[in-house]
C-alpha cells in the first residue's frame, strides 16, 4: 500500500513538472514560447524613468524660448471689414500695401555661459525684434551675430553671463535606434520635453536647406520646436531640431535635426570669420540610376556620376573626367549625390582628399586639393527660345537640329560649343518620359561624341528597337546624363 502511494506521488510530480514547463513555470530558457528576455539594459537607463528625468533637469535650463517680430507688407482693400469677399479680386477692387507686425515663436539652446545661442535661421529670418526668454523667465533682447541660410543655422547673442550651457555631443557617433529627447516650445508651450529614437541618419532631399544631412527622429517635434536641442541620454547636444514632415501641420512621427557637428562647425566659422567657407573641387554630379549603372558597366547603382569638370578647377588638375564614377571619398563610401556634396562642402579648404573612381571598369585613386567655393552656380534654367527647323528626322520622339550662331547665343553657350539641339519632343514619347525638353543640347550618345547632326545620324543608325540609349545633355547651366529604352 505504501509503495502504491509513493509511486502515485512520483507520477504526480512528473506530470506536474511537464505541465509546469508547458505553462512557462519552469525552464524559462527554452527556445520555444515563452522566450527568455536576456536583453541587457544600457547602464545609462538603469534606474528606469529617472534617467530621462535627470537629463531633462540638466538640459532644460539651457533651452530658451525665442519670439520674433517682423514687419510684412500685405495688400488690403479700402473696403476691408465692410465688403470683404473673394469677389473683391474678381471685380478688380483696388488693394493697397500696408505694413503689419507678424509674431512667431521658436526655440534655441545656450551653448556658452556668456550668452551665445544656437537656433534655426528660419526662426529669426528678417526679424525686427528678438526676445529671448530663459528657463527662469528672465527676458533678454537677442541679436543675430551670424547666420547661414544654406544649412538653416543662426547664432544669437544676449547680454548675459554665467548661463547654464549645454555640452556638445559627437553626432558622427550616432546610431539608428538610440534614445533621444527633443526640447523646445511647441505651440508656445514652453520647455516641453519629448522622447523618441533616431529613426535614420543622413537624410537629404527634404527641401529645407541647400546642405542637408539631417538626423531623422520620431521624438515629437511640432511648430515652435524649431531651433531647440535634440540630445542623447547623456544630455549632450547631438542636433538642432529644424523641421517636421507633416500633412496636417502637426506631429506625425517624422522630425529632422541638423547634426551637432555641422552646427558646431558653422558656429565656429561664423564667430571667427563672419562667414561659412565650404569646400569645392569643381565638378557637376548626378545620381546613378539602374539604367545608368548598366550603361557604365556597374552591377548595381553605386557611387556618383561626374557630369562636368570645370576648367582650371581642382578636379581638372587632379585628372577627373566626365563619365567618372566616384565610389569613395577618403575611404568613406559614397552612395548618393547629397553625401558627396556634404563631404566636399565640409572638407577644410587646402586639404587633400582621396577619391576612389571607376573609369572604364577600372578603379583609380585620385587625390584632389579642396579649394573655397567662391560663388554658387546659378540654378535657374535659361530660356530655350525659338529655333528654326533644320532637320526633319525623328528619333524616339525627339527632333534635333544643328547648332548655329543664333541658337548658341540664345542658349547662352560658349562660341566653341558643339552638339545638336532638341527642336521638339513628341508628347507621350519615350523622350518626353525621360525628361528631355526643347532646347536641350545633346553632346554625347552612348558615350560617343556628337559634334553635329552628321554624328548624331551616324550614332542613331546603330540603335535598334529595345536598346537603351545614353545621352549627355546640357540644359542651361545644368549638365547630366539621361537614359531611355527605344520603342517602335
Amino acid at each position: 500500500m505504501n509503495k502504491k502511494i509513493v509511486l502515485t506521488f512520483i507520477i504526480a510530480l512528473i506530470i506536474g513538472y511537464f505541465a509546469g514547463s508547458n505553462l512557462g513555470i519552469f525552464n524559462r530558457d527554452k527556445t520555444e514560447p515563452p522566450y527568455t528576455y536576456n536583453f541587457q539594459v544600457s547602464p545609462e537607463l538603469k534606474g528606469g524613468g529617472s534617467a530621462f528625468s535627470n537629463v531633462a533637469k540638466v538640459v532644460s535650463p539651457a533651452v530658451v524660448n525665442i519670439s520674433t517680430t517682423k514687419i510684412v507688407n500685405r495688400g488690403v482693400s479700402p473696403f476691408s471689414g465692410l465688403f470683404d469677399s473673394p469677389l473683391d479680386e474678381f471685380f478688380g477692387m483696388p488693394h493697397f500695401q500696408r505694413k503689419f507686425k507678424e509674431n512667431s515663436l521658436g526655440s534655441g539652446v545656450v551653448v556658452s555661459p556668456d550668452g551665445y545661442i544656437v537656433t534655426n535661421y528660419h526662426v529669426v529670418e528678417k526679424a525686427e525684434e528678438i526676445k529671448v526668454t530663459l528657463f527662469d523667465k528672465q527676458e533678454f533682447t537677442g541679436k543675430v551675430v551670424g547666420s547661414d541660410p544654406k544649412s538653416d543655422i543662426a547664432i544669437i547673442k544676449i547680454n548675459a553671463a554665467k548661463l547654464p550651457a549645454i555640452k556638445w555631443g559627437n553626432s558622427d557617433e550616432l546610431e539608428v535606434g538610440e534614445f533621444v529627447l527633443a526640447f523646445g516650445n511647441p505651440f508656445g508651450l514652453s520647455h516641453t520635453v519629448t522622447m523618441g529614437i533616431i529613426s535614420a541618419l543622413g537624410r537629404a532631399k527634404v527641401g529645407i536647406a541647400d546642405y542637408e544631412d539631417f538626423i531623422q527622429t520620431d521624438a515629437a517635434i511640432n511648430p515652435g520646436n524649431s531651433g531647440g536641442p535634440l540630445v542623447n541620454i547623456k544630455g549632450e547636444l547631438i542636433g538642432i531640431n529644424t523641421a517636421i514632415f507633416s500633412k496636417s501641420g502637426g506631429y506625425e512621427g517624422i522630425g529632422f535635426a541638423v547634426p551637432s557637428n555641422m552646427a558646431n562647425s558653422i558656429m565656429s566659422q561664423l564667430l571667427k570669420d563672419g562667414k561659412v567657407t565650404r569646400g569645392w573641387i569643381g565638378v557637376g554630379i548626378q545620381q546613378v540610376t539602374p539604367d545608368l549603372a548598366d550603361k557604365f558597366g556597374l552591377k548595381k547603382p553605386d557611387g556618383v556620376l561626374v557630369t562636368e569638370v570645370l576648367d582650371m578647377s581642382p578636379a581638372e588638375k587632379a585628372g577627373l573626367k566626365r563619365g567618372d564614377i566616384i565610389l569613395e571619398v577618403g575611404k568613406r563610401r559614397v552612395s548618393d549625390v547629397e553625401t558627396l556634396k556634404n563631404i566636399i562642402a565640409q572638407s577644410k579648404v587646402g586639404s587633400r582628399i582621396s577619391l576612389k573612381v571607376l573609369r572604364d571598369n577600372k578603379e583609380l585613386e585620385i587625390t584632389v586639393t579642396v579649394t573655397e567655393r567662391s560663388q554658387e552656380k546659378a540654378e535657374a534654367e535659361k530660356g530655350s527660345g525659338e529655333y528654326r527647323s533644320g532637320y526633319d528626322g525623328s528619333f524616339s520622339g525627339l527632333t534635333v537640329m544643328d547648332l548655329n550662331a543664333d541658337i548658341t547665343k540664345q542658349l547662352g553657350l560658349p562660341r566653341d560649343a558643339y552638339g545638336v539641339v532638341i527642336e521638339s519632343v513628341e508628347p507621350g514619347s519615350v523622350a518626353e518620359e525621360a525628361g528631355l525638353r526643347k532646347g536641350d543640347l545633346i553632346q554625347e550618345l552612348n558615350r560617343n561624341r556628337i559634334a553635329d547632326l552628321k554624328d548624331f545620324k551616324k550614332a542613331v543608325s546603330h540603335i535598334r528597337e529595345g536598346d537603351t540609349v545614353l545621352l549627355f545633355i546640357i540644359r542651361g547651366e545644368n549638365k547630366f546624363y539621361v537614359t531611355f529604352k527605344v520603342r517602335p
